[in-house]
């Protein structure tokens, strides 16, 4: 009886470590979003792209920066993944082309 109690205990904790272990993963990547400005549609897009880096990691995005980075394009950079990009662009605005954009970012 005492060996099924210890085994049974043991299983418990162990499926809470899994569990633990699991939000634990599911916290490392955020969602987030950004808006760019620019004189054109694919400035802007950059614009959006370097937001979106900044507000997770600067260190991120100087190793984006540093790359040689495609607006939108899926890359790891600086200790995350930088996943593909969703883009809302409209002409118009202060500078003449203005994006929304949101990505999902990881740390590796």
């Amino acid at each position: 009886m005492l060996k099924a109690v210890r085994l049974t205990t043991a299983l418990a904790a162990i499926a809470g470590l899994a569990a633990m272990t699991a939000s634990a993963e599911a916290k490392s990547c955020v969602k987030k979003g950004a808006i760019g400005e620019a004189g054109s549609q694919q400035d802007a897009k950059l614009q959006v792209d370097e937001a979106l880096l900044q507000a997770v990691d600067w260190g991120a995005w100087a190793a984006w920066m540093g790359s040689s980075n495609k607006v939108g394009a899926a890359a790891n950079v600086g200790g995350y993944s930088f996943g593909p990009r969703n883009y809302s662009c409209k002409q118009g605005g202060s500078w003449g082309w203005t994006c929304r954009g949101s990505a999902t970012i990881c740390k590796l």
